[in-house]
């Protein structure tokens, strides 16, 4: 079984920065990618960065302001948020795919609000 913990969510006015973690933990933990994605209200989920053997990926709406980095040595994730704007206001959840099983693992996830 994975664990993961996410934080780092918050209120932050528009053109602030914010910094998400998700640390995974698991018995013989095998990472193939993750990822963070977010849902706003009455939206479907999206994927907002990915990173791992699938190389480093960004929705077209981040790029250039989000930063997906990976800490292998701590299974952990960072999101580093620039220049954030309302319509990044949403819920924020890390995915982990593991490599041996193809299986997706998702956080509880973290508010992020972008107030104008």
């Amino acid at each position: 079984q994975v664990q993961l913990v996410e934080s780092g969510g918050g209120l932050v006015q528009a053109e602030g920065s914010l910094r998400l973690s998700c640390a995974a933990s698991g018995d013989r933990l095998s990472i193939y990618f993750m990822g963070w994605h977010r849902q706003a209200p009455g939206k479907q989920r999206e994927m907002v960065a990915m990173i791992g053997n699938i190389g480093t990926n960004y929705a077209d709406s981040v790029k250039g302001r989000f930063t997906i980095t990976m800490d292998k040595a701590k299974n952990t994730m960072y999101l580093e948020m620039n220049n954030l704007k309302p319509e990044d206001t949403a819920v924020y959840y890390c995915r982990l795919r593991t490599a041996r099983t193809m299986t997706d693992y998702w956080g509880q996830g973290t508010q992020v609000t972008v107030s104008s």
